[in-house]
Parts: structure tokens; C-alpha cells; sequence
């Protein structure tokens, strides 16, 4: 869409002022800005056009304009290519954070919900993407034994097993040190898992017993869930952020089903730089009068989860695209670290 200098200029100037003042802007109050060399009718007219092409709209008569979520669109499309995104007042940080992914995850959800009093969420790495940790095999009963792994994120899974004949506590203590000495270091998902736990090598007692521990492993992807972490539904209300109740029916909606926004969430893991849907732009009903900004993170070669915000449509939008391609970053950098890649 071709617009002129000055139209681009005047379009920016109510997206802020409306951001700011949470009401329609007008002509004159647009006007009246000291850096504006335009006179009300000049302004007036132009804002007209900007209306008849569909990014601003008038909601009455008497009132301002309004922008719609083509003007966001064609706003924040300018901001991007420009490259002049403000500097965040605050970053997410977690260079004192432990070598755990779901604690940083936790931790980064925290903060950028605090920069950007929006709604803060985070992906966490699919679990084919870790490694085994440690294990540890627990006899909970004389015929209840219980296998611990955990991850390379820190994700920690639990299988209890039970049995017709008491465990015998020696059997239990080597099936410990053989599985950290055997698994440790690889791949979740890793077709060798089921081979070391069958080696021919081991007695038909030894080989017996760890059969039925490895379920634990064989099916660790398969029982895994998705985690998404989440900060800032009750601040984000609280402030009545949103110009209707229908608005807010959303964001509650959406709290309410998880199961699609991580749907929505792994759509921006094709996404080469920021992910944003402005409105309607989103698909899902429940989304339509709702925002969403978000970015990538993890490995140089592939990417392990998405960093967001969602919000009123009416939202600061350099301030949180620049927030959260800064947590996409620093989110990165950790797992990088405990990636050791």
C-alpha cells in the first residue's frame, strides 16, 4: 500500500497518541502537537483519506479516528524496516540463573511480563531436543521400584514399576550405576537407547530387569507434554487494558485452552525474525481481537521454542517487539550454555 510521507507521519501520530491516551485521536489534538507544521483541516483531510483506504476508522461522528488493524499492520511494517525500535528501559537477564532451562524459562516469562505489562509466554524446547542427565533407580517398596531422568533442561520424569516377586536391592543399585554409565549423554530420542538396554553383553537377569525399566526411556518422548510458561494474566487485567468486555472474554478464553496457543506459539518457529498477528489477522476466533509478538529461540541451527507477549490489540508495539526479540536473545545465549553448543 502506497501512502505519502506526510499520511505515514500522521498515521504514526495516532497509533502513539492512541496508544497513549486510550481514547480516538483527533484532528486538532493532532494539530496542536509541536511538531506538527500542519493546520486541522490539512490534517483533517489527509486523516480522511487514511480512513477511506482502511487504516483508520471513525467510530462516530463527533469522535477521533481510531486505527484499525491494518494501521497497526502497516505501522509496526515500517517501524521493523526502519530498524528504530527503542531500547528496552529493562532486559530479561540470566546470567545468575543454574544450567536450568525450565528455571530460565520461568524467570524469563517474570520478566518480560514486568517490561511489558503484558501477558508473558515461553515454549519450552520440545524434549527431543535434550539429553539424559542422570538417572536414578528407587526401590520404593519390596515390589516397587521407581526410575528418575533427568534431562539435560533440567526436566526431571518419573515411571514407577511393579512386581510379583520382592526386587533385589543389589539389582537395583547396579541398574543405577549401568544406566548413567550407558545412557548418559544421549539423545532423548536416540534409536540407541533401546540397544544398550538390551546388550547381549548382560546377564538374561540383568537384561530381564532393565526390560522393564525401559519404558522410562524407549517412551520418554511420547509421554512428554508441552510446556508453556506463563506470567502476567492478573496484571494485564487488572489494569482494564481492553476497550470492550468482549476483548477480555478473549484473553480469558485463550488462558482457558492451552492447547491452542501452543499451536499458535509453534506457527512462529518457521518464522525467521519476529512473529506478529495484529487482530484478525490470527486465524482462531478467540485470538481476533487480541495481538501477539514473539520471537525465536535456541541453537544456531535449529530453533527450540518461542518467546512472546499477547495483549490488547491497542499496545505498544516497538516497545514489545523490542523486549522480546531482547528475551529471545538472552534465552538463546543460556541455552546455548547448557546446550554446550
Amino acid at each position: 500500500m502506497e501512502i505519502s510521507e506526510r499520511q505515514s507521519f500522521l498515521l504514526r501520530k495516532v497509533i502513539e497518541g492512541h496508544v497513549s491516551l486510550d481514547q480516538p485521536v483527533g484532528s486538532r489534538w493532532i494539530a496542536d502537537q509541536h511538531d506538527i507544521p500542519w493546520g486541522p483541516s490539512t490534517v483533517r483531510a489527509e486523516l480522511a483519506r487514511l480512513e477511506e483506504i482502511g487504516l483508520l476508522e471513525h467510530p462516530h461522528t463527533s469522535a477521533g479516528r481510531l486505527p484499525t488493524d491494518r494501521g497497526y499492520r502497516f505501522y509496526v511494517d515500517e517501524i521493523l524496516a526502519e530498524g528504530g525500535l527503542p531500547v528496552p528501559r529493562k532486559s530479561v537477564e540470566l546470567s545468575d540463573m543454574r544450567r536450568e532451562v525450565d528455571e530460565a524459562m520461568r524467570a524469563t516469562t517474570e520478566q518480560l511480563s514486568q517490561v511489558t505489562n503484558l501477558l508473558a509466554l515461553v515454549t519450552a524446547p520440545p524434549i527431543e531436543t535434550a539429553t539424559i542427565r542422570h538417572v536414578e533407580v528407587l526401590l520404593m517398596q519390596p515390589q516397587v521400584a521407581m526410575v528418575v531422568v533427568i534431562t539435560s533442561t533440567g526436566g526431571v520424569t518419573k515411571r514407577v514399576i511393579s512386581y510379583d516377586e520382592p526386587i533385589d536391592p543389589g539389582l537395583i543399585d547396579w541398574a543405577g550405576s549401568f544406566l548413567n554409565e550407558e545412557l548418559g549423554g544421549l539423545d532423548v530420542g536416540s534409536r540407541l537407547l533401546g540397544s544398550r538396554l538390551a546388550d547381549p553383553q548382560l546377564s538374561e537377569r540383568e537384561r530381564s530387569f532393565l526390560a522393564t525399566l525401559a519404558p522410562a526411556f524407549t517412551e520418554l518422548v511420547e509421554t512428554a507434554e508441552s510446556t508453556l510458561f506463563m506470567e502476567g494474566a492478573a496484571r494485564l487485567v487488572s489494569e482494564h487494558r481492553f476497550q470492550e468486555l468482549s476483548q477480555l472474554a478473549s484473553l480469558l478464553q485463550v488462558l482457558e485452552h492451552r492447547r491452542a496457543l501452543l499451536g499458535l506459539l509453534r506457527q512462529s518457529l518457521s518464522e525467521p525474525s519476529v512473529f506478529l498477528r495484529i487482530g484478525r489477522e490470527n486465524e482462531a476466533p478467540e485470538f481476533s481481537t487480541l495481538s501477539i509478538v514473539g520471537a525465536n529461540y535456541g541453537l544456531a541451527r535449529r530453533n527450540l521454542g518461542a518467546v512472546s507477549v499477547i495483549g490488547p490489540v491497542r499496545m505498544d508495539y516497538p516497545r514489545a517487539i523490542m523486549a522480546v526479540r531482547q528475551a529471545a536473545n538472552e534465552l538463546s545465549r543460556f541455552v546455548a550454555e547448557v546446550y554446550d553448543e
